[in-house]
């Protein structure tokens, strides 16, 4: 008879000596959870994404995502690479504010996450190693490991694993991490004992609700995707609607507004993880140098970047639009003249309409 209890304190020492700063144990009813994501999906909040749809409410049943499953083991890896002083400068945070274009009409923001290296095979790797460290402790058993890889409720989980409660901005935060962090999960079939979940510290904040550039959370805790920057500028595969272009600011990729804001977030450690750093000067790069990349020079340069799956296309698309939302100036414009005649139907539209914002 295994001493499950004991085991759970070993895991999480085996994680921590992984990279991972947290482990927690979830149980698998997520029930609670079906409703909101029923009508979530029904309201067509999830958008293109029919991925979120496709899977009915498997998402938020484990066992029937990975038969025989009894627990989920959900880890945390921080992934802040760099802290700033705080000043007017800088959000409570400590991170930068994101550059607006007014102030910063030719500089690209890139959601910090995808600065570096992809996460998705960093953690799947770690998460791997410690279901392996696991097997030699207890013999064969049966698993299967994720990191935004399968359809899973993710947050859910890691807010019964104990990890933090879900913020009005529906991502996980923490008292000691804020949400600067990926999560990964472990399903198993050990009956290891879940964790106690912790007490929301949101109170009456409203921040990151307030300062959503396209209005994109129509409550707290509830996010309209069709809205969102990032949906917008990664899951989109089509036009960005016109209304919204203007909204995007020079946000080619992502959207960190309502994590910069967040008071939670001061606390946020930095990462021990060197591939999270930003590579390829993509956290100061201009709008004009990113359009200039050729397809050949977007496969080369974001080779293990989380960027490379939205693709060149998307990519001058995003680019567009920023360029289209900067200051009148004549690099701008000669940037966009140089993909007027693009062979992609959905280049050629953005370019057109970024333009159209430039008169003259």
């Amino acid at each position: 008879m295994h001493d499950w209890t004991g085991l759970k304190e070993k895991i999480r020492g085996w994680g921590n000596d992984l990279g991972f700063a947290a482990v927690g144990f979830a149980g698998i009813n997520l029930g609670p959870a079906e409703a909101g994501l029923r009508d979530w999906l029904a309201a067509g909040c999830h958008g293109e994404m029919d991925y979120m749809a496709s899977h009915g409410m498997k998402r938020a049943r484990p066992a029937e995502l990975v038969p025989g499953t009894q627990c989920v083991i959900t880890c945390r890896m921080d992934y802040l690479t760099e802290r700033r002083p705080a000043s007017a400068d800088f959000c409570p945070s400590g991170a930068p504010k994101p550059p607006a274009s007014a102030d910063f009409p030719q500089q690209a923001v890139i959601s910090r996450y995808a600065l570096g290296r992809d996460y998705h095979k960093l953690l799947r790797a770690r998460l791997q190693k410690l279901a392996d460290r696991i097997a030699t402790e207890v013999g064969p058993f049966s698993y299967r490991v994720f990191t935004d890889s399968a359809p899973v409720l993710e947050v859910e989980l890691a807010k019964n694993a104990g990890l933090g409660w879900r913020g009005k901005h529906t991502l996980l935060l923490t008292r000691e991490a804020g949400s600067w962090f990926f999560l990964g999960e472990i399903c198993v079939d050990l009956p290891l004992p879940a964790d106690a979940p912790v007490s929301g510290h949101c109170g009456h904040c409203t921040d990151c609700l307030d300062i959503c550039p396209t209005g994109a959370f129509i409550a707290p805790y509830r996010l309209d995707a069709r809205r969102c920057i990032s949906y917008l500028t990664i899951e989109l595969k089509g036009s960005i609607p016109i209304e919204l272009r203007p909204l995007l600011g020079n946000r080619i990729y992502g959207c960190d507004d309502c994590q910069n804001v967040c008071p939670w977030n001061r606390f946020a450690p930095l990462t021990r993880e060197t591939d999270f750093a930003p590579r390829h000067e993509l956290d100061s790069a201009t709008l004009i140098e990113l359009f200039g990349w050729s397809e050949n020079d977007f496969n080369a340069r974001l080779a293990g970047s989380p960027i490379r799956r939205i693709g060149h296309e998307r990519w001058l698309r995003n680019i567009a639009v920023a360029l289209g939302n900067t200051s009148p100036a004549p690099a701008a414009k000669a940037a966009l003249h140089t993909r007027i005649d693009h062979p992609s139907a959905l280049v050629r539209e953005h370019v057109a309409w970024a333009l159209s914002r430039h008169p003259g």
